[in-house]
């Protein structure tokens, strides 16, 4: 019997110099690390991408878009609350983190941005119920800040109102840029179409529970962070054509493939009965799918992404793809060889290796 994963088969030491402060001079002018479907590795150049893909593989995107979730108030008493929004689940409602040296109670008020009253109604788990006075997107659009990760030492700028954000993204509530997506520009997605790579889009809210380390030893304790996806009629239809041509589904970034594997998900669980052919139908809701080694991909060929937190699920989900011992090896690479690492870092295209 092998023994149960840990947290520990996933950690790795950075040096504090690879963490990327800012993007790269242009959004294609990251390096990529090639690992392919035997665990092969090559330095290549995010622009040699094209190169990489074959005839009739489509690249499937998270068009989701970061909103300025971070505001900064105070509570009625005076103190001072830092408030992250992680959903906006209606109009003039959403759930947030609040940091604050008391948390605020049930029936309170806050004051952000010295502009904005917001009434606190309670809790759910560990987020709070917040009511605005008017639409939330329209208050973050005005008054929040772009919620850059936590290992991003700087207050965000007006580079990072661009940058943290992908040129295809279209549909707000994330409040995590799907940050393999920042390496496309206007001109790269020309070239791949001339090219003939289809492309299509999905679209998972990314939540700040994306930068949490998994907190419990035993991989099989962990309880994901829910996230919001959709996977709509036309990239299924994509994928189907894709399959019967011969090309891969290749996801760009973590958060396409956590939807695309969802709508799976959710697909056999709605099945009385098994099927000999498993054809993708479109999908929306919560999901709290969590990968690690030993998932069997039901989707999702290869994947291009970033490189990831130690103890992070999405590290998990990479050695799931490529196998945990060529993803250490891989890191170990990375990391040997200065790659620039997480958001504004460089990226990986990572062939699923089929033999696990």
């Amino acid at each position: 019997m092998p023994q149960p994963l840990t947290v520990a088969d996933f950690d790795y030491h950075l040096p504090s110099e690879l963490i990327a402060q800012a993007p790269a001079a242009t959004r294609r002018a990251s390096r990529l690390l090639h690992v392919d479907a035997v665990g092969d590795m090559f330095d290549r150049n995010f622009v040699d991408l094209p190169s990489l893909l074959r005839p009739h593989d489509l690249l499937v995107f998270n068009d989701t878009r970061v909103i300025k979730a971070r505001l900064f108030g105070h509570k009625a008493t005076g103190g001072k609350v830092e408030v992250l929004i992680e959903r906006v689940i209606s109009d003039n409602q959403a759930l947030a983190h609040i940091r604050s040296s008391k948390s605020p109670t049930a029936g309170s008020s806050l004051r952000l941005a010295e502009s904005v009253d917001v009434s606190v109604l309670g809790r759910a788990e560990d987020l709070f119920i917040l009511q605005f006075e008017s639409p939330v997107l329209e208050i973050l659009e005005q008054y929040g800040a772009m919620p850059l990760p936590p290992y991003i030492t700087h207050t965000p700028d007006a580079q990072d109102d661009q940058r943290y954000q992908t040129v295809y993204a279209r549909a707000p509530g994330a409040v995590a840029a799907p940050t393999a997506g920042l390496h496309f520009d206007q001109e790269m997605l020309g070239q791949l179409e001339q090219q003939g790579i289809a492309r299509a889009f999905v679209t998972l809210h990314v939540g700040a529970g994306t930068f949490q380390p998994v907190r419990v030893e035993q991989l099989s304790e962990h309880i994901m962070h829910a996230e919001w996806y959709t996977v709509p009629p036309q990239t299924t239809e994509a994928i189907a054509r894709a399959r019967a041509q011969g090309g891969r589904v290749i996801a760009v970034g973590t958060t396409s493939v956590r939807a695309l594997e969802s709508a799976a998900k959710a697909q056999q669980a709605a099945q009385t009965s098994p099927t000999d052919s498993f054809v993708l139908a479109p999908q929306s809701g919560d999901t709290r799918l969590f990968i690690t080694p030993g998932y069997q991909y039901q989707v999702v060929d290869a994947m291009v992404t970033n490189f990831h937190l130690p103890q992070s699920t999405l590290l998990m989900l990479v050695a799931a793809m490529i196998g945990l011992s060529t993803m250490q090896a891989a890191y170990a690479h990375a990391i040997a060889q200065q790659y620039r690492f997480f958001s504004y870092g460089d990226a990986m295209f990572l062939e699923r290796n089929r033999t696990l």
